[in-house]
């Protein structure tokens, strides 16, 4: 009796949390989807496993040459959380906070919530790239 109890309770548990973490991943691919609808791309591309980077290199406008570097270990590091912060860039978040809620919760932070796609934020005409020449726009 004390065996079917326990596991009735331990299928429960399982239900429940499983349940949990499907919410959990369906949340996040919503938020990466609107994210690249966002940017202007098909939120589709969000599901496709290499493809998807190479759409968020586009979006913040960064040489698609530099995703090799994603498949090294340990340099991956540093070129995913680049890659976040340039995102958070293009969409206008440039605040230290911003930028850390972008690294660790960017489909839910600029997918769901209130960001807004200003351009890619790295690559030829931006800012980082054209330091010290004159605006051609104010």
């Amino acid at each position: 009796m004390l065996v079917l109890f326990g596991s009735f309770f331990g299928a429960l548990f399982g239900l429940v949390f499983g349940l949990l973490y499907l919410a959990f991943i369906g949340a996040v691919v919503y938020g990466m989807w609107k994210t690249y609808e966002k940017a202007g791309k098909p939120g589709w591309a969000c599901l496709i496993p290499i493809y998807n980077l190479v759409i968020l290199h586009e979006i913040v406008g960064r040489e698609t040459v530099k995703l090799l570097f994603l498949f090294i270990p340990f340099v991956n590091l540093y070129f995913i959380i680049t890659l976040y912060v340039s995102l958070a860039k293009s969409f206008g978040k440039r605040e230290t906070g911003e930028i850390i809620l972008s690294i660790f919760f960017w489909p839910f932070y600029l997918g769901l919530g209130d960001a807004r796609y200003v351009g890619p934020s790295e690559g030829p005409g931006t800012a980082a790239s054209s330091f010290g020449t004159a605006p051609t726009s104010y």
